[in-house]
């Protein structure tokens, strides 16, 4: 059950959301006016990861999470 409803979740977090969106795009503007969106594996994630967001489908936060995580290695505490 959800306690509130989406109006009032949109009232709460409306201007958090708006300012990170911000902070993300003055990111990518920085990147840009330094000289270009390099051939970077980060900015491959970035882009997918903003595919993701731009989504109307649930479990965005888990598919986002599972873009910038490294692939399971059974053999990790072996190393």
């Amino acid at each position: 059950m959800v306690p509130y409803k989406s109006s009032q979740a949109l009232d709460w977090y409306f201007l958090e959301a708006r300012s990170k969106i911000l902070d993300l795009a003055a990111i990518l503007d920085r990147i840009e006016r330094a000289g270009g969106m390099p051939d970077d594996l980060r900015v491959d994630k970035l882009r997918e990861a903003l595919r993701i967001l731009a989504d109307s489908r649930m479990q965005r936060v888990e598919e986002i999470q599972l873009v910038f995580s490294h692939p399971y290695d059974p053999h990790w505490q072996k190393r």
